[in-house]
């Protein structure tokens, strides 16, 4: 008999990595609320967001077979949510018209084990108008999307929603203004339906005898607090129910009130959702204290939502770079995220894909990745203050001389004076090189060891973490001048003494900002 799998349950987390493992893991029935906005099957153009390997991989892993292919890859992912969400939870799945029929089915099957189901089919309306039509198959402009809402059992948290009134409701319902105060209300019935047989009272209210909906008792008090009135002598006295007293309309299945995101919410995802729309889903089927999972996180929206909500939560993306804009996101609102899964080795970092590793040394020393990830003349990514140029190496083995001279030419191809060439070791000869081209070439170089940017980054986020100032004195010299200063008072430092201002500083004036620790310390 196979022994059991570890489980484990921390809530506040945010996981890199394919979230099929993740979910794997997780304890069963302790999650009370899953959201997930999975990729469309109708989005292959924008899909790969941030086109990282990893990402591209998980993509070509759901599309290789078509629809088939891509519902059996959600099935497996569904068998465990269903597994980890507790009996009264609730699952939203958010889909577009192109897959929601197959994908229904699916979860059906998949439901129909424990005593819950399908609740409802929401239909968000995304927006007003829509240029797609007659496109491919499509007739009419596309502009919603579907989310279906299951239940694991046949009891779940339940908050009851309501939206305002509308213009026309109000102006036909609420004919009635209260003159002293200037309130909106309607006249409801007070008579009881069924008379004696459903219990209801006979006794007479304003010269007018019927069966009630009130004790004598309690008619009197609504009568003394000017809830009772009579239109004319000898009507029927009705129950004032004021406007601004009533909670709206409950929440239905077509949800046309919730535009795509504001301005001040984006940050560059093509699918992120707004804010809004989170809120009124989160609100619903979850109390604070709540844990809410967010299995395809993208830009971090539901995790946002749920801390701002007081509800705890786990996130999980197969994107490095979604998980940095998350951990920013939510740390914003107050989390003090934990991040599981980005690479904290050297080991770590050798395992990963050659365009996640590259991406993986410019973002940590703060600089730009070269727009093309492919033909780039030798320059991956270019430094944060100076742009100088950036190139990085994953070789097993040591990169050696040949290497130094050919980023030497693409030093002197990018106008610069000055790059980084960044691996795991460099030979001898490699280094020999490098000190030459500082000495006699105008095109120096710089090695820089993976080793040595994990530590020189470590005391940056550490110098941020504590709010301290950044202490370079035991830092590489190497590294000054690729790195971007972690605090406000070292920057202030360095642009007090001009080095903002000297962009095409000389070589040597240069050479000295990156060597002495106290250029920038």
């Amino acid at each position: 008999m196979a022994p059991p799998r570890y489980r484990e349950f921390e809530t506040g987390v945010l996981y890199k990595g394919d979230n099929l493992r993740r979910l794997a893991l997780i304890e069963d029935e302790c999650i009370d609320l899953i959201y997930l906005d999975p990729p469309f099957f109708s989005n292959r153009n924008y899909e790969v967001i941030w086109g990282e390997e990893a990402e591209i991989r998980s993509f070509v892993d759901r599309w290789q077979g078509g629809m088939k292919h891509y519902t059996d890859w959600m099935r497996d992912r569904m068998v465990e949510m269903h597994r980890i969400l507790k009996a009264t939870g609730s699952l939203y799945l958010h889909c577009d018209p192109n897959a929601s029929h197959h994908l229904k089915v699916m979860l059906d099957q998949l439901f129909e084990r424990s005593a819950g189901g399908f609740r409802s089919e929401i239909i968000w309306k995304r927006n007003s108008a829509h240029s797609d039509t007659k496109q491919g198959r499509r007739i009419h402009g596309h502009i919603h999307d579907v989310i279906l809402f299951y239940t694991k059992g046949e009891e779940w948290t339940w908050n009851p929603v309501y939206t305002p009134y509308s213009e026309d409701y109000i102006e036909s319902f609420y004919k009635y203004v209260e003159p002293e105060t200037g309130r909106l209300y309607r006249l409801s019935d007070l008579t009881g339906p069924g008379g004696a047989s459903k219990g209801n009272p006979k006794y007479e209210v304003m010269g007018v005898t019927r069966y009630w909906r009130y004790s004598q008792e309690r008619m009197q008090e609504l009568i003394d607090e000017g809830r009772v009135i009579q239109t004319k002598p000898g009507a029927v006295p009705a129950y004032k129910r004021y406007l601004d007293e009533m909670p709206g309309v409950p929440l239905q299945d077509l949800w046309t009130d919730i535009p795509p995101s504001p301005r001040g919410e984006r940050l560059g995802y093509p699918t992120q959702k707004p804010e809004a729309l989170m809120e009124r889903i989160i609100e619903s089927s979850s109390d604070p204290g709540q844990v809410v999972l967010d299995p395809f996180c993208g830009c971090g929206t539901t995790i946002a939502v749920a801390e701002r909500l007081r509800r705890k939560w786990i996130g999980i993306d197969i994107s490095e770079q979604a998980v940095k804009i998350m951990k920013v996101r939510v740390d914003r609102v107050g989390a003090n995220a934990k991040v599981v899964g980005l690479p904290q080795t050297v080991s770590d970092l050798k395992k990963l894909g050659h365009f996640e590793f590259q991406n993986w040394v410019i973002d940590r020393v703060d600089g730009v990745r070269s727009a093309k990830k492919s033909r780039d003349m030798g320059i991956d990514g270019w430094s944060f203050f100076d742009r100088l140029p950036i190139q990085v190496k994953q070789h097993r083995k040591p990169v050696g001389r040949e290497e130094v001279d050919k980023f030497e030419t693409a030093v002197e191809r990018s106008g610069k004076h000055m790059g980084y060439l960044v691996a795991f070791e460099f030979t001898k000869d490699a280094y020999e090189e490098a000190a030459r081209s500082r000495q006699v070439s105008t095109n120096a170089v710089t090695l820089v060891r993976v080793t040595d940017v994990l530590k020189f980054a470590e005391l940056i986020e550490k110098a941020e973490m504590e709010k301290q100032v950044l202490d370079l004195s035991n830092a590489s010299a190497d590294l000054m001048g690729l790195f971007s200063i972690a605090t406000e008072e070292a920057r202030e430092k360095k642009k007090k003494r001009g080095f903002e201002k000297q962009p095409t500083a000389s070589k040597t004036e240069l050479e000295k900002s990156i060597r002495a620790p106290e250029a920038v310390a």
